[in-house]
């Protein structure tokens, strides 16, 4: 088995509220540059982690994390719908293994999920039916949350399931860094709301192009400064890229739920995917970071970062 790891943000407005040419055009070099570095890896296999957005888990049933067997996109904001190439033998294998390894791993058998997914499936290969594929959602928007070292614990049991495989595998993590978009919360909400977070009521094609457009309205309204979400944090960003660099995962288990709402938004949360990657890739020995991308969109409110690790 030969292993590594990719880390890529995502947005929902990319495309739609994009920023200068000049920032734009080095986004676009260092996925180019990223997507290059995968195809002469040439996975044969992609265990890939990212959030959901209340598209596919809900207050009914939200696990801190979950991996698929069988996994299908909704489509929002323009991406691809449809069934992801899911490679069911290994999810089950990978299943089975973190199982045996102590980590209480929910398995899903027909996983909904949205951009966060699709995205890099899209942009690094081209579409969301190119490349072998285990979706692992890893809860990085409803609270309560948990602790860091167990989302390193599920990317560590991952790697380790995976080392033992006759096959290239890359780990992606799709999300953050620090972002606070517009997205609900159940603490508080009217009833309508909360039981749209709780149920998961499928929006009619009108409610999700509504609530799409109030996206779009809040990433140019951020971006004009005239908003009251949490700004994107580079030191917090860079801080947390370091330790990834450095291989110095452990040293985030002390990075408390609350300290983190503080310092990355709401959605900088979905670190957590980076982290299981990372660890992931961890698992299977020590591991150099070959290319490191980092920027403040606001446009896209996010700070948007590409990270390609292998085994040093």
């Amino acid at each position: 088995m030969r292993a590594a790891t990719l880390g890529l943000s995502h947005s929902p407005l990319i495309g739609k509220n994009d920023p200068a040419t000049e920032v734009l055009a080095a986004v676009d070099a260092a996925v180019d540059a990223a997507r290059g570095w995968v195809k002469k890896f040439d996975p044969e296999l992609v265990v890939l982690f990212a959030p959901d957005h209340y598209n596919g888990f809900f207050y009914k049933e939200m696990p801190p994390f979950c991996l698929a067997t069988g996994a299908t996109a909704v489509g929002d904001f323009g991406s691809a719908s449809g069934p992801l190439s899911v490679d069911n033998e290994a999810a089950v294998e990978l299943a089975r293994g973190v199982l045996d390894r102590g980590i209480d791993l929910t398995v899903s058998a027909r996983m909904v999920v949205d951009h966060g997914f699709v995205q890099p499936l899209e942009v690094i290969f081209g579409g969301i039916d190119r490349i072998p594929v285990v979706p692992v959602f890893v809860n990085g928007v409803a609270t309560p949350l948990c602790p860091i070292s167990r989302i390193r614990a599920l990317g560590a049991a991952i790697g380790e399931v995976a080392a033992t495989m006759d096959r290239r595998v890359l780990f992606v993590g799709s999300g953050g860094l620090s972002h606070d978009p517009p997205v609900p919360v159940l603490e508080g909400a009217p009833p309508r709301v909360a039981d749209a977070l709780i149920e998961g009521h499928p929006p009619t094609a009108e409610q999700r192009a509504k609530g799409e457009e109030r996206v779009v309205a809040a990433g140019r309204a951020y971006a004009a400064g005239d908003s009251s979400m949490i700004p994107i944090n580079p030191a917090w960003d860079n801080e947390f890229l370091d330790h990834l660099e450095k291989n110095e995962l452990a040293a985030l288990d002390s990075w408390t739920v609350e300290w983190m709402g503080a310092q990355g938004g709401g959605s900088g949360h979905e670190v957590r995917t980076w982290i299981a990657a990372f660890a992931a890739l961890a698992a299977t020995g020590d591991y150099e970071v070959n290319s490191r991308f980092y920027h403040a969109i606001p446009e896209w409110i996010a700070g948007f970062a590409v990270a390609t690790a292998s085994p040093r």
